[in-house]
């Protein structure tokens, strides 16, 4: 059996430490560009003109020299 190439793909999914009113994204996730990882996370929005969209931020998989190394929501 093949395995399945996840370059230049990605996936979301609920964020379940996401609590009401406070500012952690509604989503979160990874994508693959190229062969790098990066971590996604997304916000529900609503537009002036009533318009719903998700807006997102992508940051680095890997973590940077002194941050902790667990994984945490953003």
């Amino acid at each position: 059996m093949s395995e399945y190439d996840n370059t230049n793909s990605g996936v979301l999914f609920a964020n379940n430490y996401k609590e009401e009113g406070d500012s952690r994204p509604d989503f979160v996730g990874n994508v693959d560009v190229k062969g790098t990882e990066y971590r996604l996370a997304g916000w529900k929005n609503v537009s002036k003109g009533g318009k719903r969209y998700i807006s997102v931020k992508v940051e680095d998989a890997k973590p940077k020299d002194g941050e902790p190394t667990e994984e945490a929501p953003f």
